[in-house]
């Protein structure tokens, strides 16, 4: 074989060992792509989104970047309230009302609720399989998370005596918030997040979300407040497990 015979067939040899190298490779970083994180134990849209955030890579800090190499991470809770507007710009930065509000007493419940943002409106529904209305909604997220089991409607929510009625000016998170939608005095109730907000089931064709009680709509038929107290709750439904 001359030499040129020969030059000719190692420069065909390594070129085909580069093209199934390059070819692996390919293969690898595509099976990488599909690969999710394992599922958590949360539901709904409050576990999918510590899920996400989990399996999103951590940004290199640079000597660009000194104030945020030193500056502990957003954590999940933070994320998830700003995505859903219920932190402002100012807050993001520092110190938020709000995130130390649903942090106290009420976090769980509240967190509990966020939860369930996006289950659909079902009239009489009080599941995240068959859906919830609004006072099925409280009433399930009362129960799951503090152990108080609230009447069914939310006419008897807003009459228990149990509940301490309250002004607007004195809400906290974990409250339930009254309005007359339906030309009822306590025709549909939610739970205050905070900031002026709360999370509940509106309507027929729609889904649990947050919505701001600022709104016109919302201001001229809020009706009334109430409050449970979700210490004592609690550390009943400790003691009885």
């Amino acid at each position: 074989m001359s030499l040129v015979s020969r030059r000719l067939l190692t420069r065909l040899a390594l070129a085909c060992l580069l093209a199934a190298g390059g070819a692996a490779h390919a293969q690898g970083t595509a099976q990488a792509a599909t690969v999710t994180p394992p599922p958590g134990t949360m539901t709904g849209a409050y576990g999918q989104s510590l899920q996400q955030q989990a399996a999103a890579p951590e940004k290199p800090s640079t000597a660009t970047q000194p104030a945020q190499a030193k500056a502990p991470a957003q954590d999940a809770v933070t994320r998830f309230l700003s995505e859903r507007g219920l932190l402002n710009s100012v807050e993001q930065a520092g110190s938020s009302r709000l995130l130390a509000s649903v942090r106290d007493t009420a976090s769980d419940l509240v967190l509990s609720a966020m939860n369930f943002l996006g289950v659909r409106y079902t009239r009489g529904g009080n599941s995240v399989e068959n859906g919830f209305d609004c006072s099925g909604f409280t009433r399930h997220i009362f129960e799951m998370s503090v152990g108080l089991v609230l009447p069914r409607r939310a006419d008897e929510q807003a009459k228990d005596s149990s509940l301490l009625s309250i002004r607007k000016d004195e809400l906290k998170p974990g409250d339930l918030v009254f309005f007359n939608t339906m030309k009822r005095t306590f025709s549909h109730v939610g739970i205050y997040v905070g900031e002026g907000k709360f999370i509940h089931a509106p309507r027929t064709g729609s889904a649990v979300r947050v919505e701001d009680m600022r709104d016109s709509y919302w201001a001229k038929r809020f009706t009334g407040a109430r409050r449970a107290d979700l210490k004592a709750a609690a550390e009943s439904n400790t003691v009885t497990r």
